[in-house]
């Protein structure tokens, strides 16, 4: 059963399922896959398995689309996004579990300037950062914190919902996509009808969405958004990049207004992790938007906006590099783990300094 399966990889603190058709089930632990067993399911099996967890309209959706995104409970154990798809004609799905505990700010140890970000009445911050950097944990967090010490309405807008929000001080409105509405797009454009503070955009990925959420973001709301990018020079390139030419002036102008910050973070491997210590450290690049930095956005200068965060850290600005290279020095992260996180490995080794260097 399913729920066999997934009480395992809750109980091994695993954090990703994968089920395929003659191959066993895989589990993703501490950021290594890993097979459970060595029998290889059939087909059938992994149809049975995956299947067991849809509704019939579900079952209908990915007959007729091979492709779904939802998400699935198990009653006193965990909530998991679940993602089927069909390869080589057989159905197949990955599973990511979702903790039922609302992740704490201070616990997390996130720095002073993201705290400052959810202080501010309006403007845009952006949590970017690859599959499974942890920027839904970050997100939480800082939603979590909102709601615990101001009282405001709080509207998201995710595909699928991860973390349910109880009421405290805030009022939580949270939406689906494909359950409660059928685009972020469309999502957004009633979102201002709704008397939202804060708008949670769960991923920012086409014109319409980036277009509305910066709107918002210029029109007195608070706007946290994500998108799958490294850096913050290249978070902007990539907003930019959606829109046609014509528009890219227009749009820099709006965002070198309305962007407040943009956190760029990756998990990296811990060198000697204590027992029942979580085995992985969150590094994060730092981006505050300056009038500076501001100016480098509307003049199209994203090349430069590095340089800017490296001398910037008196704003609580740091590089990726400089996030790395502290953990080096701490002896938290081996080296060469660092240096495979690096887009500047030759920075990283200049902050490690000569120490740093031997160990590659």
């Amino acid at each position: 059963m399913i729920e066999d399966v997934l009480e395992q990889l809750v109980e091994m603190g695993g954090s990703d399922v994968h089920i395929q058709a003659g191959a066993p089930i895989y589990f993703r632990c501490s950021g290594k896959l890993q097979p459970i067993g060595e029998e290889p399911l059939t087909p059938q099996e992994a149809q049975k398995l995956i299947f067991s967890m849809l509704n019939n309209k579900q079952r209908k959706e990915i007959e007729q689309n091979w492709e779904l995104d939802s998400s699935y409970g198990v009653k006193g154990l965990a909530r998991f996004r679940l993602n089927v798809y069909k390869e080589r004609g057989c159905y197949a799905a990955c599973m990511r579990a979702l903790s039922s505990k609302i992740p704490n700010f201070d616990m997390l140890g996130l720095p002073d300037i993201v705290r400052e970000m959810t202080e501010r009445p309006r403007g845009m911050v952006l949590v970017t950062g690859q599959t499974g950097s942890g920027k839904t944990t970050t997100m939480a967090a800082m939603l979590d914190l909102i709601n615990r010490t101001r009282a405001e309405h709080i509207l998201t807008v995710e595909d699928p919902i991860e973390y349910v929000f109880p009421n405290i001080k805030s009022l939580f409105h949270q939406r689906q996509k494909g359950e409660d509405t059928k685009s972020f797009g469309n999502a957004l454009k009633g979102a201002l009808r709704q008397d939202p503070d804060i708008i949670l955009v769960g991923e920012m990925r086409d014109l319409e969405t980036i277009s509305l959420a910066v709107s918002a973001a210029e029109t007195g709301h608070l706007v946290f958004g994500t998108l799958h990018t490294n850096s913050a020079a290249g978070t902007i390139d990539r907003l930019l990049d959606v829109f046609p030419p014509e528009q890219q002036p227009q749009i820099r102008a709006q965002m070198s207004q309305s962007l407040l910050a943009v956190f760029s973070q990756c998990l990296v491997k811990k060198q000697n992790p204590k027992p029942g210590e979580f085995g992985r450290c969150m590094a994060q690049e730092i981006m505050v938007v300056t009038p500076a930095i501001a100016n480098l956005i509307r003049d199209g200068k994203t090349a430069m906006i590095y340089s800017s965060i490296q001398t910037g850290m008196k704003l609580g600005m740091q590089t990726m590099e400089q996030a790395l290279g502290g953990f080096v020095k701490e002896g938290k992260v081996a080296y060469e783990e660092a240096l495979g996180k690096s887009g500047k490995p030759d920075e990283l080794a200049r902050i490690v300094g000569a120490t740093g260097a031997k160990k590659r």
